[in-house]
């Protein structure tokens, strides 16, 4: 199976709002048997919370459910249990590659580097501009989906 890790700062706004996302599209293809969805936090802030409020309140609207999901911190073992570790901005990929031993690997990268966007994904609890983070998120998570059936043939 292949496993896909968003991770952000908190893991309770931005990947965990990926991580749904995604969870959905994959369902949609009908490909959860084939890849599988987490998120995790950099930080220790919010290990064992569940996403922020706003994060609850954008994906209900769009009939997407965040049932079971809690803030968990990055561990030096996901490096080997996941074939796609992304970083909702730079400070994010900075602190993957410190806390994983900075690996220099392909499979680490910036979520945005997928889309003609080019930037770091907003962080909502400071903006508080979910739908923003909606949007890139959701754009985001279509060109990583292409980009996985595409390199994983499925």
């Amino acid at each position: 199976m292949i496993q896909v890790l968003f991770v952000c700062l908190g893991n309770i706004c931005r990947s965990p709002m990926a991580e749904a996302v995604m969870r959905d599209l994959v369902k949609k293809k009908r490909l959860s048997n084939k890849i599988g969805v987490d998120s995790a936090a950099t930080s220790s802030w919010h290990i064992g919370e569940p996403p922020h409020k706003g994060t609850q309140d954008k994906l209900r609207e769009y009939g997407i459910s965040t049932k079971g999901m809690q803030g968990r911190q990055l561990q030096n073992a996901d490096f080997d249990n996941f074939d796609y570790i992304i970083g909702m901005d730079e400070s994010n990929i900075r602190n993957i590659r410190t806390i994983l031993g900075n690996p220099s690997s392909p499979k680490i990268f910036r979520f945005l580097d997928l889309t003609d966007h080019r930037k770091d994904v907003p962080d909502p609890y400071y903006t508080g501009n979910f739908q923003e983070t909606y949007d890139l998120v959701l754009e985001g998570c279509h060109a990583l989906l292409e980009k996985i059936i595409l390199e994983q043939r499925l």
